[in-house]
């Protein structure tokens, strides 16, 4: 019986090892042990269940180090070694799986890099589910031997050939970026059937395409690529359902933060302002005269 010590040693001889792969695998795993970790942590960190697991990192002044930072530091710091081991090992493989600990932090905090605020639970931070999977997506497909940069060697024609394919799917790529269909562009960039399929489909409402070719020009394609993506369609839900096993439920958005704070604000201007009042009415005692004149 082939032990699984056996199996996994040999696919790490020979398709990994064998195939010079295996630095972008240690990569992958430690993106995704990373991003889970801290995800978990999170989650954990919001729910009243577990009030023993430890929260947030805030400094003596009372800022917050965000997760983001350690990614960034981890990453640098196993670049920096990773050049200068050369590719020796163990350095290289340990340096290789430290890098991907620091991206597993810094994409989970994605949003961040957008918004430039701290809307990790807000609906705006659910992007950074969305830049996880993309990015997972990419490495796993590279280690599973995708290549769309190969380029054949032969005869003229065969490499012209060759240099062709690989332009027309970095044109189909665009055409899903172009049209909001970020997954179906990164997927296609490895397997260019998905890019064909998304280039050739509907563009979504808010995209750069939409923007451009649909609306006020072509209203009736407007209104079918707002139906096509209408927030209640099932793969909108599919979606949205993944991102809540994943990374929690949301809270409220930026818009509702927002309102929030300012009614916040302006009932707190009016209660000060009626406590002014108040004292001022106890400090006058010329008002009070006629006060109690007017009783």
């Amino acid at each position: 019986m082939i032990s699984s010590a056996s199996i996994f040693t040999d696919f790490w001889n020979n398709q990994l090892a064998g195939e010079g792969k295996d630095g972008l695998f240690l990569v992958f795993v430690g993106f995704i042990l990373s991003f889970s970790f801290i995800r978990m942590s999170t989650r954990l960190m919001r729910s009243p269940k577990v009030p023993w697991w430890p929260g947030s990192i805030v400094s003596e002044g009372g800022v917050h180090v965000h997760h983001l930072a350690f990614g960034i530091v981890a990453m640098m710091i196993a670049g920096a070694v990773g050049f200068t081991a050369l590719g020796e090992q163990p350095y290289a493989d340990i340096c290789a799986f430290v890098f991907g600990v620091g991206m597993g932090l810094t994409i989970d905090e994605f949003a961040l890099w957008i918004y430039l605020d701290d809307v990790y639970w807000a609906e705006e931070g659910r992007s950074s589910i969305d830049a996880t999977v993309i990015a997972a997506a990419a490495m796993l497909l590279v280690v599973l031997g995708a290549n769309p940069l190969t380029i054949d060697s032969g005869s003229p024609a065969v490499v012209i050939s060759s240099i062709l394919a690989t332009l027309f799917v970095f044109v189909m790529v665009a055409f899903c970026f172009l049209k909001g269909r970020i997954l179906h562009g990164v997927v296609g960039f490895f397997v260019f059937p998905v890019a064909i399929y998304g280039a050739g489909r509907i563009g979504k409402p808010n995209s750069s395409w939409a923007r451009r070719r649909y609306g006020e020009r072509r209203p009736k394609k407007q209104a079918t690529a707002e139906d096509r993506f209408r927030p209640d369609r099932r793969t909108e839900r599919f979606k949205e359902a993944f991102r809540d096993v994943v990374g929690g439920k949301p809270s409220e958005g930026l818009a509702a933060v927002g309102d929030e704070a300012v009614a916040a604000t302006r009932e707190a201007g009016i209660e000060m302002r009626e406590g002014a009042e108040r004292l001022a009415h106890a400090a006058d005692p010329t008002r009070r005269r006629d006060d109690d004149k007017d009783d």
